[in-house]
């Protein structure tokens, strides 16, 4: 999969229906990404009638000239088949009370500056082709465009032996965004590990030629 063989939009110039197709019914049909933007127990505090409309408000799907939105959407021959949540850090209230992306550093968790990639989808019957590699690069243009500092995610880690399944797999693995640019600063446990970009010393995208604009094929 290139990124030529992918059209990337932010969330607001899609469709909510296409953003649904993505979703599907299973485990992203009914957390609607919604898992670190509920301060409580997903399953709990919320109900499925909350997240949808949440999610809704938080995506600005067909408002075009919205001012902002929670994610992207990648299309593949037409077809909307990837999902991508990248917002400021402080947008994730959940965030806050994670111990993966504070563990071992020293950072101001109320810092807009620094954005993140919280959850990729691929929609059923589009998976193993690799289109989280070009919806993580276009998160990096997506942040950089939109005045982030920088922008951060917390992949998952293969342990030798284990595999990893879809569900786990909503935060990314980590050669999915070390391809994109993006570095470990640190390496909480044995499973996650946090990367980075920070862009006053990281020239991406636009600046090289490398990687899509969203909006762009």
């Amino acid at each position: 999969m290139t990124d030529g063989d992918v059209r990337i939009v932010p969330a607001n110039e899609a469709s909510w229906e296409d953003l649904q197709d993505v979703f599907g019914t299973a485990d992203a049909g009914r957390c609607q990404c919604q898992w670190f933007k509920v301060r409580g127990w997903l399953w709990q505090a919320s109900t499925p009638q909350g997240r949808v409309a949440a999610f809704r408000e938080q995506t600005r799907c067909g408002e075009p000239d919205a001012k902002d939105t929670s994610g992207l959407i990648a299309y593949l021959d037409d077809q909307p088949v990837g999902w991508l949540a990248v917002e400021p850090r402080t947008a994730y209230p959940k965030l806050r009370n994670q111990r993966v992306p504070w563990l071992g550093r020293d950072e101001d968790k109320d810092d807009d500056g620094v954005w993140a990639v919280t959850c990729l989808v691929v929609r059923k019957g589009y998976r193993g082709r690799g289109l989280t590699y070009p919806l993580a690069r276009a998160a990096v243009d997506f942040a950089r465009e939109r005045g982030a500092r920088s922008l951060e995610a917390y992949p998952m880690l293969a342990e030798a032996g284990k595999q990893i399944t879809w569900g786990e797999a909503h935060v990314g693995v980590r050669q999915v965004f070390e391809e994109a640019g993006f570095t470990e600063v640190s390496h909480p446990t044995l499973r996650r590990v946090v990367m980075r970009i920070d862009f006053a010393d990281h020239r991406q995208g636009s600046d090289q030629g490398e990687g899509p604009t969203p909006g762009r094929v």
